[in-house]
């Protein structure tokens, strides 16, 4: 059977939580590799909105304000609230 026989489902919420998950991920590093909490940075800014806790280092600032900060919550606390259930 051919995979495009197939009817896939696609969840854009799945592709948006992976899109949210890489800029974190990308963010984390950079904020880590210039010497910074990147935990307390992260919280700072999706607390504040200001942009000026996250380095424009790797394009890290430019990446995470093209995401809404409550969408990073959502993300955050279903990805934990998930982890925790499974384990």
């Amino acid at each position: 059977m051919n995979q495009f026989d197939e009817t896939r489902k696609f969840s854009v919420e799945d592709t948006q939580a992976h899109n949210v998950k890489e800029i974190l991920t990308n963010v984390y590093k950079t904020l880590e590799a210039r010497g910074y909490n990147p935990i307390n940075q992260i919280v700072g800014y999706l607390q504040s909105g200001d942009p000026a806790y996250i380095p424009r280092h790797n394009e890290a600032r430019n990446n995470i304000r093209h995401v809404d900060r409550d969408e990073i919550m959502e993300v955050l606390v279903r990805t934990y609230i998930e982890q925790e259930i499974n384990e």
